[in-house]
């Protein structure tokens, strides 16, 4: 799991990675790509914490990736370390340009090249299955020969590869091409502290149908380097509730499908991330390998019923709501498990 940070120069994209992760972006020091990982804030795992006041707390993290792309090949950089990411954070400059449209077509100017790119894959790729003898292709180069057809159009009219409602198999299908326009899309505009409002102006005028955020990164870097209770002080004093990079490390970790699980006591409390729809022994192998290959049960309890028993599992299995599941099980978001296993 990892989310790629895109936006054309100046846009603030390093910024924004440096005050999610706390790792200065790769222009700070000549690097052309850096790697940091943000936590993702989580008020259930807050109060997991208060109630258990662990030796060790591990929340959610997402692995986010900055390019610095200069130089004459700025693309191939961007090509070569961000092809593997599951999904794409696009920074637009909302403080510096004079007006939503120019802040739209320079939104549209690098989308553009992402359709681009894939548009070149798809052609060679059917340039060769034209050149290759029907009785020569795989099974799988037939299925993907019916399919690609259908998506070139879907470039050729400027849409992007997520827009052409693929279902899962079809995605499995295309896994090897490294698709860019087809990864899940964040959309979040770098506001002016005196026009927060621009974000809302950018999404009416854009028109997408991938999520769109707004932030102030001036204002989040100088919040980001405040200590938890200086920072909800001057939350307080703007009337916000929680910083926006917060509501942007939460929604990448949903774009790419992710949830947590708890595993809680003394020790340690601990967020493990999962795809949705995980089942308890692939769950439990996020643990462990052998604790997959030797699961026998799950012991689970919902957060809401922790809370409610007044963050007491004693209390929970008390009232009859701790739960004996099996293999079968499918993890649900914010069940503490304890698991039972042989290994």
């Amino acid at each position: 799991m990892e989310m790629g940070i895109l936006g054309l120069p100046q846009s603030g994209k390093s910024t924004l990675f440096e005050i999610m992760t706390k790792v200065k972006g790769g222009g700070a020091h000549g690097e052309t790509c850096v790697r940091g990982q943000a936590s993702v804030p989580d008020e259930r795992f807050d109060k997991l914490v208060e109630f258990y006041q662990p030796v060790r707390v591990s929340p959610a993290k997402v692995p986010f990736v900055d390019v610095h792309a200069v130089g004459d090949h700025p693309w191939e950089a961007v090509r070569q370390n961000l092809s593997g990411a599951d999904g794409i954070l696009h920074v637009i400059d909302g403080f510096s340009l004079p007006d939503r449209q120019i802040a739209v077509d320079a939104y549209r100017k690098l989308e553009d090249e992402l359709i681009l790119s894939d548009l070149l894959i798809i052609e060679k790729k059917l340039e060769r299955f034209a050149k290759t003898a029907k009785k020569a292709l795989t099974q799988q180069d037939v299925r993907q020969s019916e399919l690609l057809p259908g998506l070139k159009e879907v470039l050729e009219a400027g849409r992007p590869l997520r827009s052409a409602g693929l279902d899962g198999a079809q995605i499995f299908l295309l896994r090897s091409f490294s698709f860019w326009s087809i990864k899940p899309e964040l959309v979040v505009v770098n506001v002016a502290e005196d026009n927060l409002s621009f974000a809302d102006d950018f999404a009416k005028a854009a028109g997408l149908n991938e999520p769109v955020l707004g932030i102030c990164c001036k204002i989040e870097a100088e919040l980001a380097a405040l200590e938890p209770a200086e920072q909800k002080e001057f939350l307080a004093s703007l009337g916000i509730a929680e910083p926006a990079f917060g509501r942007i490390i939460r929604s990448a970790f949903s774009l790419l499908g992710r949830m947590s699980f708890f595993t809680v006591g003394e020790d340690e409390v601990k967020a493990w991330v999962i795809p949705a729809e995980t089942k308890a022994p692939k769950a439990a192998g996020a643990i462990h390998n052998d604790f997959e290959r030797g699961f026998i049960k799950a012991e689970v309890m919902s957060y809401s019923d922790f809370i409610a028993c007044g963050g007491s599992a004693a209390q929970v299995k008390a009232t009859g709501k701790l739960r004996l599941e099996g293999k079968e099980y499918i993890v649900k978001d914010g069940d503490i498990i304890n698991l039972r296993f042989n290994v």
